[in-house]
């Protein structure tokens, strides 16, 4: 039986080699109706494996939470190095 190889185009991320990835980069839909459609199928992804399951747990929700606590404190990162840095007497 003869396989047919895919297309660089069609192929995830996780299955690209490393050769192949600057050509899979600018294959890639770069206009604002493309960045939005890869958002759109990232949440339905997310919310299809974590949150609309059968048996859910509270995993999904806690990533969103973690994800919120690390982009806050990267944010706020350079005041909270001053901060510890600064002597009190």
């Amino acid at each position: 039986m003869c396989v047919l190889p895919i297309p660089v185009k069609e192929k995830k991320l996780m299955d690209v080699k490393l050769g192949e990835l600057p050509g899979w980069i600018l294959m890639r839909d770069f206009t604002p109706r493309g960045i939005a459609g890869a958002f759109q199928r990232g949440y339905y992804r997310y919310y299809n494996k974590y949150v609309n399951v059968k048996k859910g747990s509270v995993a999904g929700i806690s990533m969103v939470l973690a994800a919120y606590v690390l982009f806050n404190y990267c944010r706020c990162y350079k005041e909270l190095k001053h901060e510890r840095l600064r002597k009190y007497h």
